[in-house]
């Protein structure tokens, strides 16, 4: 038997134990599917050009169908004690560690990344889980003096309604936990709108949680997905029903969706674009820290929103950093992302790779200095591509763009202020980095004459984060926070309360208001 014959034989027993069967259709409400009459969309692998299945959208019908089984649902689920839904969420998190294997290996192969990234990314779900489980008793409020006698004032937090989720193809099922593993704990109802080059992993997880959604009796329709192109994305962003869109991907569609959700006075959680950096003292141990620079710009094939685009490194040791990298990249292996001995996996498909060809030709004629040459792979897929290291200036305009591909643009700095000055000279804002061993230079870093962004790391990388903090970026990376810390408090409406025990009414600021 082949190797391409033994791999479709795999593909096909990991759909079949995750509920993906051929008379699946491609939306879903809650715990029971429904037959689906909007446009086919093929899934397509990268690893190696093959179809994987062919789903059916939903249409604008069915989606008002979600609609009206999300409100409904949230009615119910609403009032369902908080420590009861962390229960079901605890439940939740024992089905991904359950699904784990598969569904990190269909992550790995629908989206592209290495087999240990999908197994990471379907862990990170697992951990969400545990941290809402644990929010379940903690969504406090706080409680403040009156300057009324026999009153009292404190504020409460109430589940919002309907929270829409527009997830991007490079994070196929992790993004889409953060939001509904903190919605669902904060008493909200979900509509997920899937990138629809990654829609099997959607389906995967929404048989997953009916399995658990159905032994607890949860109301049909906290759940819904429903799979389509951006017309989908359009309707959440326009629709008055839902008060709050989550939306991750380019700066450009979070602009649209920025937008469409302000018009309407609604909330908008967004996660786009980042042009992260590393700035690399003199002070760096550079053993260290090369190989997560390495990581940061060849991870994920540079597809991360968090990969490192920059490395702002000191004259000083820039020849030395250089040859380093040079050295480094020579050793990387690229091919077949589910086989564990490679470093880098393909581009999500052929338009990524026409991207990543264009960004190299641009940058060049802008005057870059090609360090390690990029190109196309001969691979079945045409997926493939070489990580590349330009040299240039921060300037350029092609190095302010964000490139979701493995290039990696080094340039020299003076004095950390001038590194700084660069690393904050992007419209972007979502992470950052040094690397030093001067206690002065990370604080200045950390503090706010240093960097901008929504993450800022001292001694690694600027790829990959724990849920345990709010995840998120500034300037066009769009404000949002995701997952840990108070980022609960997005997917909730605030509420002042004033309770008068008293046999008075009087009335603040002292105001006399006398009928008699």
């Amino acid at each position: 038997m082949s190797t391409a014959t033994t791999q479709e034989n795999t593909v096909k027993e990991i759909l079949q134990t995750l509920g993906i069967k051929p008379e699946n259709k491609g939306a879903a409400a809650g715990k029971h599917w429904f037959a689906t009459r909007g446009e086919k969309i093929e899934s397509f692998s990268p690893v190696d050009g093959k179809q994987i299945a062919s789903v059916t959208s939903a249409t604008e019908m069915e989606y008002e169908a979600c609609i009206k089984k999300a409100e409904e649902a949230f009615i119910q689920w609403r009032t369902v004690p908080a420590p009861k839904r962390g229960e079901v969420i605890r439940q939740m998190g024992e089905a991904f560690r359950k699904y784990k294997e598969p569904l990190g290996k269909l992550v790995s192969y629908e989206m592209g990344k290495s087999l240990q990234e999908g197994l990471g990314e379907v862990q990170e779900m697992i951990d969400i889980c545990d941290f809402a489980v644990g929010l379940s008793r903690q969504l406090y409020g706080l409680t403040m003096h009156s300057e009324r006698p026999k009153h009292r004032m404190y504020e409460q937090w109430h589940p919002l309604g309907i929270v829409g989720i527009i997830s991007a193809f490079n994070f196929p099922v992790a993004v889409w936990s953060w939001n509904t593993a903190l919605a669902w704990v904060c008493g909200d109802v979900c509509i997920w709108k899937p990138s629809e080059k990654t829609p099997l992993c959607a389906i995967a997880c929404q048989h997953i949680i009916n399995e658990v959604f159905e032994k607890n009796n949860v109301p049909d329709g906290v759940s819904c997905l429903v799979i389509g192109n951006y017309k989908m994305g359009e309707l959440l962003s326009k629709d008055e029903r839902v008060p709050l869109v989550s939306a991750t991907g380019s700066t450009r569609m979070g602009k649209k969706v920025g937008a469409a959700v302000g018009e309407r006075l609604g909330r908008s959680l967004l996660e786009l674009g980042g042009n992260n950096a590393i700035i690399v003292s003199q002070h760096a141990d550079l053993n260290m820290c090369i190989p997560a620079m390495v990581f940061g710009a060849v991870g994920t094939a540079g597809q991360r929103c968090t990969s490192t685009r920059r490395l702002i490194i000191h004259e000083s040791i820039f020849e030395d950093v250089k040859q380093r990298l040079i050295k480094a990249y020579s050793q990387l292996k690229i091919g077949n992302p589910l086989d564990s001995s490679n470093h880098v996996g393909p581009l999500i498909d052929t338009n990524a790779v026409e991207l990543y060809l264009n960004a190299l030709e641009n940058v060049k004629k802008e005057g870059g200095k090609i360090l390690v040459e990029g190109g196309i792979l001969d691979f079945e897929s045409k997926c493939y591509v070489k990580p590349a290291i330009v040299e240039v200036e921060n300037h350029y305009h092609t190095v302010q763009e964000e490139t979701f591909a493995p290039i990696l643009y080094v340039m020299k700095y003076q004095n950390l202020e001038e590194a700084i000055a660069i690393q904050n000279g992007v419209k972007q804002g979502l992470s950052s980095a040094i690397m030093t061993l001067n206690m002065r230079e990370a604080e200045k870093f950390l503090s706010c004459e240093g960097s901008d962004c929504g993450i800022a790391n001292v001694n690694i990388g600027t790829s990959g984060a724990e849920i345990g903090g709010a995840f998120g970026g500034e300037k066009e990376t769009g404000g949002g926070r995701e997952s840990g810390s108070d980022a609960w408090k997005i997917y909730m409406r605030r509420q002042t309360n004033t309770l008068n025990y008293g046999n008075d009414l009087p009335l603040a600021q002292g105001i006399k208001f006398d009928l008699a």
